[in-house]
């Protein structure tokens, strides 16, 4: 639209976010259409009488917020995403709940752009969407779960594979259908605090079992199956959620060998597993027969749409699921799962793994030279980092003089299964947080925790 003015006002906006803001609302309005072709730079610089550059960097931010794409040599376009982008809820925002270990949020346009594209085909398929369907997944959402599953080296027949409504639904529907009140399940003695609220409602004896640098330890965790008799095993063998403890491979073939051995069932939460570029292979791959394995989709691509991908030790374990997953929640949402399974087929749900591995290793090199002095375990790829207080700190104090900062901290309580919680406190890197307010949360709580200089 090469005629097409925006207006000014004289309010003290900066000129650049006048005319980005003018793009917005006339996309919106209608008067600017998907793929129309905006006046060049000087034209329109000259027609307002301001400078070229305002108009090269209102440009920049219109395409910054997805509206307009820009091609050397053409000009600059209306994107074919922009009407949806200018429909964003602000109050949507307000949403975000800090407690939660979230991933980094895309923020490049290109990226968006294509994620949104996925939902042109949930569109044009939404009648069907509507209806009720399996309690695990069509074969093709199946067939995509198993493609996405690969990346962890898992080969599992479809008959095996389930689509769950997320991790935390999925570790309930398990444990409903294998244990009795009072029953013991296992776990790391620091552990995921959705496993103690799930054992809490199912009226199950949680007992925690003693850990290292490289997770639970073979020794304790023998003795601790031979004392409790447990029904069942969880464990979060990658980037372990507080600690982010990664169990390298002897370690998990250890555990293997020992739930063997007494044939114990494990439910392997590897809701991290696919953001390393190497993470060691899930015990699933080598004790088959006895684990649950869940690859939540969560943290490797969005919390949003509540799914996991599900390995059940045989078929007949996996109609067992089926029948359990029916009863609790029916199935999972077919919008979502839809979605997640274009993204697969399309690439961009790797697309969105590989960028949250990017930023968390950029995110976690912040946080290292924020808390520089500060005693803390962290990991490459790990959405948080968990830090010990020193002397004379409480994790209350802390609490409550980091509230109203947008950083996620939750106390050592939440995680710890039996005896007293140690005076840490997980902190969150993730979320929609940007790196520069990242950097100045953590500088002032460093500043909380570093003893005064003496002059």
């Amino acid at each position: 639209m090469q005629n097409w003015t925006p207006g000014m006002r004289s309010d003290g906006t900066p000129r650049y976010l006048m005319i980005a803001e003018a793009i917005a609302e006339d996309i919106k309005s209608g008067l600017l259409k998907p793929g129309m072709r905006l006046p060049p730079q000087r034209q329109l610089a000259a027609r307002l009488k301001i400078d070229f550059t305002t108009v090269t960097r209102a440009y920049s931010e219109a395409q910054a917020r997805g509206l307009v794409n820009s091609q050397v040599g053409r000009g600059t376009f209306v994107a074919a995403s922009a009407a949806s982008t200018t429909l964003a809820d602000p109050s949507r925002e307000a949403s975000e709940d800090l407690v939660m270990n979230m991933p980094p949020e895309p923020t490049d346009p290109a990226l968006v752009e294509k994620m949104r594209d996925g939902l042109h085909y949930v569109s044009a398929n939404l009648i069907q969407l509507l209806r009720y369907q399996s309690a695990i997944g069509s074969e093709q959402d199946r067939s995509a779960a198993s493609s996405w599953l690969s990346l962890r080296g898992l080969m599992a027949k479809l008959e095996r594979i389930a689509v769950t409504p997320g991790a935390h639904a999925t570790i309930t529907a398990i444990l409903a259908m294998t244990v009795e009140r009072n029953d013991t399940v296992l776990c790391e003695k620091i552990t995921y605090p959705g496993i103690r609220s799930i054992a809490q409602r199912l009226n199950v004896n949680l007992v925690g079992v003693e850990m290292d640098n490289q997770g639970v330890l073979p020794d304790a965790l023998e003795e601790a199956i031979k004392r409790h008799q447990p029904r069942m095993l969880y464990l979060n063998p990658t980037l372990q959620n507080p600690t982010t403890i990664t169990s390298p491979t002897a370690r998990r073939l250890e555990i293997s060998q020992i739930i063997s051995d007494y044939r114990v069932q494990l439910i392997e939460d590897d809701a991290y597993g696919f953001v390393p570029d190497k993470a060691p292979a899930p015990i699933a791959a080598s004790a088959p027969d006895l684990t649950w394995y869940i690859g939540g989709l969560a943290k490797c691509i969005g919390a949003g749409l509540r799914l996991a991908y599900t390995v059940a030790p045989s078929a007949k374990h996996a109609l067992a699921l089926e029948g359990s997953l029916r009863a609790l929640m029916v199935m999972p949402s077919t919008l979502p799962m839809a979605l997640a399974t274009r993204w697969i087929e399309d690439g961009t749900a790797d697309l969105v793994r590989r960028f949250i591995r990017k930023e968390t290793a950029i995110r976690q090199d912040i946080a290292a030279e924020a808390l520089h002095g500060l005693e803390f375990l962290s990991a490459e790829n790990a959405f948080n980092v968990w830090l010990r207080l020193p002397p004379g700190t409480s994790r209350a104090n802390i609490m409550a003089n980091m509230t109203g900062r947008h950083i996620g901290i939750i106390p050592s309580d939440a995680f710890t299964v039996g005896g007293t919680a140690d005076e840490c406190v997980r902190v969150c890197l993730g979320g929609s947080i940007g790196r520069t307010e990242l950097q100045g949360g953590l500088a002032y709580l460093a500043h909380l925790l570093m003893p005064e200089p003496n002059y």
